[in-house]
């Protein structure tokens, strides 16, 4: 909310004010003052017919707006008329006023029309009691003073946009730092409290028990940079996200759009346009309740990627991973198990082995469709076969060694 021209700033003239229009601006001010309580209706008045937004954010009328009104006119008036204490700042009113319509949301636009509603409002009235009380005796000398009038209103406008600007600042900075404190809180388990899951749909912005989706993109150093504007990306396909540096993670919370239960598709695929690093995508969980849950699940996705890859992985999609990945105490035993000597061989040949191994599984156990992947004759593929079942000690015929082995090869190493 905005109110009238309130404090002028006595150094905002630029040329000193001729001695006949500064006494005329005593009298026609000290005259508004004593009719101040009509003129600040008239101006809440105006400001409420014209700007409905102060009704809508619920801003009192009388309470508030008014009592702001009348406090600026009556600076104003003072100041004007040459009365303000030695040592009191012109500025203060206006820059609370600013202040205050920061907090209270009003958009910065409507509180500057506001403010030079009462600009003009003060204006026509010193005119007015010029001429129905003075007989116009004063016209003249006012026209003299209005460039030094408008000046000084114009100089508190600064005031008042400079002070707003500093508080909204302010107030971002306070709201982030909420932001960031909940979500941090939701990420380390404070989501099975009912109460502060409602806080935090309120604080975030989210609905409570909207489909989300938890996304989790390593940070491996202070220059890397794994997804390129996500909420950007999101947003284009429907989708609210909000994202924070979590301890050595970027993570984000998005509230899937109203598509068919379950689809997060559209989503996923936008990640998959601006990923440029490992980035872990969880299954659909049930809202903000579920949340540490689902930044569990995108971390563990996350986790079965290469460092130093790129992509999108879905837990989904990876629960073999997933389960190597959750459980690093188990995988050199695995690999042992599985692989045996075959891990203690020259490196070229190891690799050729477990190359051919892949080929073998990936193609259901075919030795001619492996060679035909390989690039090598059938006789070639079968005698790697032997190799790795000697060194292994695993048979490729042994629906339990071939799983061993499937588990292992998805170690990447």
């Amino acid at each position: 909310m905005a109110t009238p021209p309130a404090t002028p700033d006595a150094t905002a003239a630029s040329a000193p004010l001729p001695a006949h229009a500064s006494a005329a601006l005593t009298v026609l001010c000290r005259e508004l003052l004593d009719e101040l309580d009509p003129i600040t209706d008239r101006l809440t008045l105006l400001i409420l017919r014209r700007d409905g937004i102060y009704t809508e954010l619920g801003v009192p009328i009388h309470d508030d707006l008014r009592a702001t009104c009348r406090g600026n006119l009556e600076r104003a008036l003072t100041q004007l008329a040459g009365d303000l204490p030695d040592g009191v700042d012109g500025a203060e009113r206006t820059k609370e006023t600013g202040r205050k319509r920061a907090r209270q949301g009003v958009p910065l636009e409507t509180v500057l029309r506001a403010y030079r509603l009462g600009g003009r409002v003060l204006w026509d009235r010193l005119l007015t009691v010029s001429r129905e009380r003075f007989q116009g005796a004063y016209d003249a000398a006012l026209l003299d003073a209005a460039g030094h009038v408008w000046r000084l209103i114009d100089n508190s406008s600064s005031h008042l946009v400079d002070a707003y600007r500093s508080e909204e600042a302010r107030l971002l900075s306070h709201d982030l730092g909420r932001r960031y404190a909940v979500l941090d809180a939701l990420l380390a388990g404070r989501a099975e409290d009912p109460a502060f899951v409602r806080d935090a749909a309120r604080v975030l912005g989210l609905p409570e028990d909207a489909a989300l989706l938890c996304v989790v993109a390593p940070v491996d150093s202070p220059s890397d940079e794994p997804l390129h504007s996500p909420q950007e990306a999101l947003r284009a396909v429907g989708a609210t996200s909000l994202w924070h540096l979590h301890r050595s993670d970027l993570v984000g919370l998005v509230a899937l759009p109203a598509v068919p239960s379950g689809s997060a598709g559209p989503v996923v695929e936008a990640l998959r346009r601006c990923a440029h690093g490992r980035v872990g995508v969880s299954p659909v969980v049930g809202g903000l309740a579920e949340a540490t849950i689902g930044y569990r699940l995108a971390k563990l996705a996350a986790r079965t990627m290469p460092a130093g890859s790129g992509g999108v992985a879905e837990l989904e999609d990876r629960l073999p991973e997933a389960l190597l990945a959750d459980s690093p105490e188990l995988t050199p035993r695995l690999l042992r198990a599985a692989f045996g000597d075959l891990l203690d061989l020259p490196d070229a040949e190891r690799r050729t082995l477990l190359d051919t191994l892949r080929a073998v599984l990936e193609a259901d156990g075919s030795p001619t469709r492996a060679a035909q992947a390989l690039f090598c004759h059938r006789n070639t593929v079968m005698y790697r076969m032997a190799r790795i079942e000697k060194v292994t000690g695993r048979r490729l015929t042994d629906h339990r060694d071939r799983l061993l082995l499937s588990l292992g090869l998805l170690d990447g190493r």
